[in-house]
């Protein structure tokens, strides 16, 4: 059976334009909204320079499809988790390579109530449309796309998962990166009792830092120095578009994550 090699176990993923680019992201939007019979599609991106392109080619796929495109514009990939269910959606497509160099980038997916979708959760069927072309017809009646706002509710959400009342007003240096936190990080600060200390906190696709992968040895450094400068408690350092965090104790120490 034939594949497309950016196609992996839990997403599409690959070189920016060699192995994903806006043709493919085109497809991959129309056969996801026919795969999904969605009538709306939330998406989003990371800050990389290939994302809005990557965007607009993915949502130009739904609508020709028939599906609406509600774009949360740049946000994190657990805004999409949060944000398709909220927004009653079929379904959601974060364009971001997370972690991975500047030349990458990529798709995730998940089908209504954000349920996983993986290769052996229907990636695999989109693959084959792709691959066959069984996209059907261009809809008579296109879909539109519609910008939607939603990081200030996104943040309120989270209040459900902890009591400020019983958090200590700690000193913690918040390294985004230059990644797609840091725009969360302010919003999120006037709800906790603490002092946030910012590192490389403007979303910057150029990645003057250095990719947004803590667990880069090299990469700890400015988060550790930080630390100690500020005599901060602890330091936490997000990846590109904020799924995973790692944290860093008092003293600037690493803290492995299998602990």
């Amino acid at each position: 059976m034939d594949k497309i090699p950016s196609f992996k176990a839990y997403d599409i993923r690959g070189k920016v334009p060699g192995e994903l680019n806006p043709e493919l992201a085109y497809k991959v939007g129309r056969a996801v909204a026919i795969y999904l019979k969605a009538k709306s599609i939330v998406i989003g991106r990371d800050v990389r320079k290939s994302s809005p392109e990557l965007a607009e080619a993915l949502s130009n796929g739904i609508n020709d499809a028939g599906c609406d495109v509600f774009d949360l514009g740049l946000c994190g990939t657990e805004m999409i988790y949060f944000g398709t269910p909220y927004l009653d959606a079929d379904g959601g497509v974060m364009i971001t390579a997370s972690h991975n160099p500047p030349e990458y980038n990529g798709l995730k997916f998940v089908k209504r109530a954000s349920v996983p979708l993986g290769y052996d959760s229907g990636l695999n069927v989109i693959e084959q449309m792709v691959l066959k072309n069984e996209l059907g017809e261009v809809s008579e009646v296109r879909g539109k796309v519609i910008q939607k706002d939603i990081l200030d509710v996104f943040i309120s959400n989270l209040q459900k998962f902890y009591d400020a009342k019983k958090i200590n007003p700690y000193k913690v240096v918040v390294n985004a990166g230059n990644g797609c936190v840091g725009p969360a990080l302010d919003v999120l600060e006037k709800f906790l009792p603490i002092e946030m200390i910012k590192v490389f906190h403007e979303p910057d696709s150029n990645f003057p830092n250095g990719v947004p992968n803590p667990l880069l040895p090299e990469n700890r450094q400015p988060t550790i120095d930080a630390i100690l400068k500020h005599k901060a408690d602890l330091g936490v350092a997000w990846d590109g578009d904020y799924d995973r965090c790692f944290f860093f104790d008092e003293k600037g120490t690493f803290i492995e994550g299998y602990y």
